[in-house]
């Protein structure tokens, strides 16, 4: 256990966050996304867990220590759903409540279509498959900064 650190974040998933550098993206994923084909081809090569946690518990600890990019529009996005795009499940709104929180203010996330959230997938720096079972349970998240003490 570390003092300050949420105990939902592993020494894996801690290792990537830390070494990912502005504007990569890391992919949350829920208990269905093909994690183990997909992360193969990410700058981390292999999918990190947090099986134990739903998506919106993995969000909260992740952007508990993670920043999101405030240069791009994309800086969070969600897998739509499948012919029905504008449709927002319960799980993505879980999760964007824990993103306005983190942010201090309402950022509406992105919708990305199915198929190229898997592209997205394959250029991501990380994916970290949850234990979340409710579908369309899969979110990006893009790494902004931290601006300097003054």
């Amino acid at each position: 256990m570390l003092k300050g650190i949420d105990h939902r974040l592993n020494a894996d998933v801690l290792a990537c966050l830390r070494a990912m550098g502005h504007g990569d993206m890391l992919i949350l994923a829920d208990a269905n996304f093909p994690a183990e084909a997909l992360a193969r081809a990410t700058v981390t090569g292999r999918p990190l867990r947090m099986e134990n946690l739903g998506a919106a518990e993995a969000a909260a600890a992740i952007l508990s220590v993670l920043p999101l990019d405030t240069f791009v529009d994309d800086f969070a996005g969600r897998m739509e759903v499948v012919g029905a795009p504008g449709e927002i499940p319960p799980v993505q709104e879980e999760v964007q409540a824990e993103i306005d929180r983190a942010e201090g203010r309402a950022r509406p996330m992105a919708g990305i279509e199915r198929f190229a959230f898997y592209d997205l997938a394959r250029q991501s720096f990380a994916v970290i498959q949850t234990g979340e079972r409710r579908f369309y349970g899969c979110f990006m998240f893009r790494k902004g900064v931290i601006p300097p003490e003054v």
